[in-house]
């Protein structure tokens, strides 16, 4: 069937998520095989000198890996990518190919917690230095770039609070520095934003969350220009990553309905946000597809969608009774992930962990819309609210 394909990229993504990796697909079956393997058998001494087949050894990946990183680069729009078994480990992964002692790195403020704690850790202790900025500097960065900066990273949007930062902006500041520019796609995935259009030299995201979709693996990608591939490629070797077949398979199907996932959060997601707007309780929600939201222009101009995270404060209340509304919800799950098919809430407090800005709000909570009826979730979601009010 491969073969009577066009070119991928001339396709419309939606297509390219359904065809994509096809060219690993045996005996006509739909799915690639998923091959468990350490040792691989070389014909010939000739061979295993010359090294020049596909496959060397298990942990530089199978067929099943290779038509998962083809259906990634695909969707993120990239040249090449690796497979790692989770977000954080891409992240780390990247930003370690990239620093040496005495070198300089950029991290927006809101960043995912833990890869700020690999920056104030790991790269501290490597001699690396790490400077936090506002996610709305846009292309006024240029006066925080020194001689020794090396990469200037990004999230599309903010953790918790998403900020939508104006990429294009600073990736021209950056690179006329040539610092290198990488984000995090993993809210809108290369489905709604195309993170290589608008400026980005390396895109990490957690498969995990949106690729995965079914909150059962832990996978994390690096998609990248050929001309920064091989770096990654000889670090990603170095550290002996290695990421197991059936998690990579479990990838693979789920970007296979990625399109449709992601279409239905956004729907939810949009109409239960809009619902949280007119509570009484709300003091604003953080949701860049809402007219009302600071970023909203800006996720206009550049996205094509949105999933189905966002954030909402909360008027001051007490923690107690935040935590009776939260306790007895029924359909709304309380765990650290999302991405998945279920609908999640989480309370948090950035203030311990920001730097070059502030944050003064209230009571906040995270929420991830899954693919449940809205009726029944605005449901629960109003039982919690006056549980609230009876604490």
């Amino acid at each position: 069937m491969r073969d009577k394909l066009r070119p991928l990229e001339t396709y419309a993504l939606e297509t390219q998520l359904t065809k994509a990796g096809m060219g690993y697909t045996e005996h006509g079956f739909v799915n690639p095989g998923v091959y468990h393997c350490s040792t691989v058998l070389y014909p010939s001494v000739e061979a295993l000198h010359a090294r020049t087949q596909p496959y060397l050894y298990g942990r530089g990946g199978s067929p099943t890996h290779r038509a998962f990183e083809e259906g990634v680069t695909a969707i993120e729009g990239g040249e090449a990518t690796l497979i790692c078994p989770s977000g954080l480990s891409a992240i780390t992964t990247a930003l370690l190919t990239f620093v040496s002692a005495g070198d300089h790195i950029l991290m927006p403020d809101p960043v995912y917690r833990p890869a700020r704690h690999f920056c104030d850790t790991v790269l501290a202790r490597m001699g690396v230095q790490t400077s936090y900025y506002d996610p709305l500097i846009g292309g006024d960065i240029a006066g925080l770039i020194r001689p020794e900066t090396r990469i200037v990273y990004t999230e599309q949007p903010g953790s918790q609070s998403l900020e939508v930062q104006d990429l294009p902006a600073i990736a021209a500041a950056a690179q006329a520095q040539n610092v290198l520019v990488m984000l995090d796609n993993t809210w809108a995935t290369g489905r709604f934003f195309n993170g290589f259009k608008h400026g980005a030299d390396i895109v990490v995201t957690a498969a995990t969350k949106y690729f995965g979709g079914h909150s059962d693996v832990m996978l994390g990608t690096i998609t990248s220009r050929k001309s920064h591939f091989k770096a990654l490629d000889d670090t990603h070797h170095a550290f002996g990553i290695a990421v197991g077949p059936d998690d990579v398979y479990l990838g693979l199907r789920g970007l296979r309905t990625l399109d449709v996932r992601l279409e239905r959060h956004m729907k939810s997601g949009l109409a239960v946000a809009r619902w949280l707007q007119a509570r009484p309780e709300v003091e604003r929600v953080l949701y860049p597809a809402l007219p009302e939201d600071p970023g909203h222009a800006l996720w206009k101009r550049d996205f094509t969608g949105a999933s189905g995270l966002f954030s909402v404060i909360l008027k001051p209340v007490s923690d107690a009774a935040v935590a009776a509304m939260l306790d007895g919800l029924s359909l709304f799950g309380m765990g650290y992930s999302w991405g998945g098919y279920e609908s999640l809430v989480v309370p948090f407090d950035p203030r311990s962990y920001r730097s070059a800005t502030r944050w003064d709000a209230g009571p906040a909570l995270r929420f991830h819309i899954g693919l449940e009826a809205v009726d029944d979730l605005v449901a629960d979601l109003t039982d919690g609210f006056a549980r609230m009010a009876r604490a």
